[in-house]
């Protein structure tokens, strides 16, 4: 059953002060999603609140604890013909799910990014064993690109690739 979303679980653009806030959330999602979490606070903190942050995160608070978080940046499609939002993570605690939060949360980072960067839609990728998040994305709208699938370089071979561009 669907619960009422509480005035007090609003998104806000995280800030240095959040940051705690803002990892505990993202090592939430990691559990929640089986991931390994690999990211220190430093690099954390340098993505979203450095000289040269490339990132922002939303945070939602219930007391003390993390609600919810939406991690996010700006990407360029010249395919769409301007900029847009990735999102990276998007999380509600167990205590908020079902409430409206992740909606908030995607609604707040679409509106951000089309005030900063001049967003004209927004990309993420949703696990396969994860139905409950993919209904919501398809609930807002979200399709699956079907000419596109998702590809990653890590590790050695992103070093090596990386080392390559340096000579």
């Amino acid at each position: 059953m669907s619960q009422r979303l509480r005035p007090d679980l609003r998104p806000r653009l995280a800030t240095p002060r959040d940051l705690s806030l803002v990892e505990e959330a993202l090592r939430a999602l990691a559990r929640d999603l089986d991931d390994p979490f690999r990211a220190s606070p430093h690099e954390v903190a340098r993505a979203l609140f450095g000289p040269e942050a490339f990132a922002e995160a939303l945070i939602a608070a219930e007391g003390a604890r993390p609600a919810g978080v939406c991690l996010f940046w700006p990407v360029l499609s010249t395919a769409t013909g301007g900029a847009g939002v990735h999102v990276s993570d998007l999380w509600t605690a167990p205590s908020a799910r079902g409430a409206g939060l992740g909606r908030r949360l995607l609604a707040a980072a679409a509106a951000r990014a089309r005030a900063r960067w001049g967003a004209r839609f927004a990309r993420l990728s949703v696990y396969a064993d994860n139905p409950r998040a993919e209904a919501l994305y398809r609930r807002l709208g979200f399709e699956r690109e079907l000419r596109a699938a998702p590809m990653a370089l890590s590790g050695a071979a992103f070093a090596a690739l990386a080392r390559e561009g340096e000579a």
